[in-house]
């Protein structure tokens, strides 16, 4: 008997041992991911987001110098580790990396994915702010609040992403503090508070005042490594308690607690830093802070900042759907089954990378994943933590941790688990491609390399789209606007070895109806023996008002009784949504559209699947045109950015392509014009801007919504599609 006893006892002294070792397991875990930030770096293009992230790995000791972008210097910035993305300067694909910092005592652990600012790739920016937790909001000085500026901001908003404003390149002419602010305000109705002000001196940007505690901080060495505190300028000491005044009653406006404190005048830096933390995360009010990544200015304070500011993982509510599809929110704890989203791919010297945002639970080497999406256990070889093109092989990663796995085919937006879960992520947003080209005379020695390559930037890129068209053969390649197709030819060229020819871009126009119509439809053929027969009634109608809000096909069966077999419906429904593939009036995609089935009937012998999917197609083309169908076409948001001296000639260039102007601002010495212009007449665009201002003329492009075409843009559209036919 004592023996039992004495062996229950000690199972119970080691269950407690245990339970308290798990507990302060626990509590060094999340004592870590208090310190740990995952931030993403996004901007409208050429605001400076690699130089910045360049800057920020030099400053935590990450590289040991500093390159530049373009890299002019036969190196390049770190981030940009594609041939092309140097060549350019510009950033092509996103990139992670980690670093440390070490601020109020405490050191914290940063990822960092840097991402593109041309709107062409703007899947890589959804897919790194799809599994972050807080970002960086780089914004111009000089020109402010831009259109990819509004694009990412809003990105933004679709996954709650807590947020800092940076406003860069202070030292450059024509840099405005106030009027980048204030276009925060009105432009991205948004509630933000300057932290920082500029110091001046014979009109160079020397410093920056923290309005908190005080300081005037200055950057010295030879890359603003050493921060100087000094005394603040004394003609700066009324604007500095202005600012500071402002910024505490938007804080007692957006943060009960802070009210208190604030009708009580119980004012501390500790108290202001607290409400501006609570502001941030709950999205009521932004910081905004200042410098010049270039000019090795305020990249200190800006990740002194990011700890301070942003959310750690155990802050971020994150939801996962069950089978039957119902949200649970994750509990993020390491002891939790594993959940995990796999964001990117991409194929590299160890392989194809998977790319991972751990949820839940831990990731061990050797640990076979349970893929949701296809229900099967799949094995990886390693672990890795991403330095952008360096990896570094780890054992085993936790919950908040992004990582890359090789060894795994799959795709991306992807959930994996241990085995112990079904739960899926919410799926990552993927817009439309607005622009084609069709590929030209493929040799047949080509075409295995061109599978190869055409299969993986399908599987890395979820924008990037293939097609056969059924009259002419032609591989048609679908995208997000020129670069973005141009871009991938050129990697053809250099990767496999492909000399592509291509035809013109393509606009991807889509097709709608505007009014319901009723279809009745037999389809009968009798050649002796078994025959065909199937017969639909229903109707055919739009589904909203606005086609951009319903970018789908639908198709209700509302049919009572069995005078059509359950069995047949997937047919009539798989007959409408290839119909819907190609409208009559264009080719296109149809969208806005639902097909609806009320009634039919069925024969004994001659129905079947092909009868009724037959009669389905029957019924589109009987009823389609009198359901006053349209030609929808993309309008593209322009903004274009020249000397102000060119500024009448700049808007002859919008006018010429019907282009309507919506906004115009004048930035230290440029002109800044936004416009909303049809897709089909931009092509070519860069040339003429260029032209009429002697070469010093930019501008950037993003879709914005589809628009009914007039009708003599329509009768075109549908002649050159009938001629294609043609051919």
């Amino acid at each position: 008997m004592y023996t039992i006893k004495y062996r229950i006892g000690f199972r119970l002294l080691l269950a407690k041992a245990q339970k308290r070792e798990l507990s302060r397991n626990f509590t060094r875990y999340f004592s870590s991911m208090e310190r740990c930030r995952n931030i993403g770096i996004s901007a409208h293009i050429d605001s400076g987001k690699t130089t910045l992230t360049e800057r920020i790995l030099y400053y935590t000791g990450r590289i040991d110098s500093i390159h530049e972008v373009r890299g002019s210097d036969g190196v390049g910035a770190k981030m940009d580790s594609m041939e092309l993305e140097r060549e350019r300067g510009i950033t092509i694909q996103s990139a992670s990396t980690y670093c440390k910092w070490r601020t109020n005592e405490k050191e914290y652990d940063i990822n960092i994915i840097d991402t593109p600012g041309h709107v062409d790739f703007t899947i890589e920016v959804e897919r790194a702010l799809r599994v972050l937790d807080g970002a960086i909001l780089l914004v111009c000085s000089v020109a402010g609040v831009q259109s990819q500026t509004l694009t990412v901001n809003k990105q933004m908003d679709r996954y709650s992403i807590p947020r800092i404003f940076f406003l860069n390149k202070m030292d450059r002419e024509g840099a405005d503090v106030n009027r980048s602010v204030e276009m925060l305000q009105k432009r991205m109705g948004l509630q933000v508070s300057l932290l920082q002000l500029p110091i001046f001196a014979n009109n160079k940007f020397e410093g920056i005042v923290d309005i908190i505690n005080g300081n005037a901080y200055y950057f010295k060495g030879t890359h603003g490594e050493t921060l100087q505190l000094e005394e603040v300028p004394a003609g700066m000491k009324d604007m500095i308690q202005e600012t500071y005044t402002n910024l505490l009653e938007k804080l007692a406006d957006v943060d009960d607690i802070f009210a208190e404190h604030f009708l009580e005048n119980n004012i501390s830096v500790p108290l202001i830093k607290e409400a501006i933390r609570r502001s941030t995360l709950n999205h009521k009010m932004y910081p905004v802070l200042l410098g010049s990544a270039k000019g090795n200015k305020g990249v200190q304070l800006l990740l002194d900042a990011v700890c301070e500011y942003l959310p750690h993982p155990f802050e971020v509510k994150n939801t996962a759907y069950t089978k039957d599809g119902d949200p649970i929110t994750i509990d993020g704890s390491i002891s939790s089954p594993l959940l995990a989203y796999g964001f990117k791919i991409q194929d590299t010297h160890l392989g194809q990378l998977t790319y991972l945002r751990i949820y839940q639970g831990t990731l061990r080497k050797g640990l076979p994943l349970h893929l949701v999406e296809d229900g099967k256990r799949h094995s990886f070889k390693k672990l890795y933590r991403m330095h952008s093109n360096e990896s570094e092989e780890i054992q085993s990663a936790n919950s908040g941790d992004i990582v890359a796995i090789s060894g795994l085919k799959c795709n991306s937006g992807v959930t994996f688990t241990d085995g112990r879960l079904e739960h899926t992520m919410a799926p990552l947003y993927v817009p439309l491609p607005v622009v084609s080209l069709a590929l030209k005379k493929v040799s047949h020695s080509d075409l295995s390399k061109l599978s190869k390559a055409l299969a993986r930037f399908q599987r890395e890129d979820p924008t990037f789209k293939i097609t056969i068209d059924d009259e002419s053969k032609e591989t048609i390649m679908s995208g997000m606007g020129e670069l973005h197709l141009g871009i991938y030819i050129e990697r053809m060229k250099r990767e496999y070895g492909l000399e592509l020819e291509t035809g013109k871009p393509i606009v991807n126009y889509r097709e709608t109806v505007t009014t319901r119509v009723d279809f009745d439809y037999t389809h009968k053929r009798q050649s002796g023996g078994a025959g065909q027969y199937g017969k639909i009634i229903g109707y055919i109608e739009p589904i909203g008002e606005d086609p951009n809000d319903h970018i789908c096909i639908e198709f209700v069966n509302k049919l009572i009784g069995n005078d059509i077999p359950p069995s047949f419906i997937p047919s009539i429904e798989n007959g409408f949504r290839e119909c819907a593939k190609k409208g009559l009036l264009s080719g296109r995609p149809m969208i806005n559209t639902r097909f609806v089935l009320t009634d039919g009937a069925s024969h004994e012998v001659d129905s079947s699947d092909i009868a009724f999917k037959l009669a389905a197609f029957g019924a589109f083309n009987e009823v389609f045109m009198d359901a006053e169908p349209i030609i929808l076409e993309p309008i593209m948001s322009i903004e274009v950015v020249s000397p102000s001296e060119y500024q009448s000639q700049c808007l002859s260039t919008l006018t010429k392509r019907k282009g309507v102007v919506t906004n115009t601002g004048n930035y230290g010495d440029n002109v800044v014009l936004s416009a909303d212009v049809p897709l089909r007449n931009m092509f070519g665009y860069i040339t003429d801007l260029r032209a009429a201002t002697k070469g010093q003329g930019e501008f950037t492009m993003e879709f914005k919504y589809y628009q009914p075409m007039n009708k003599a843009d329509q009768d075109e559209a549908m002649k050159e599609y009938q001629d294609s036919l043609k051919k």
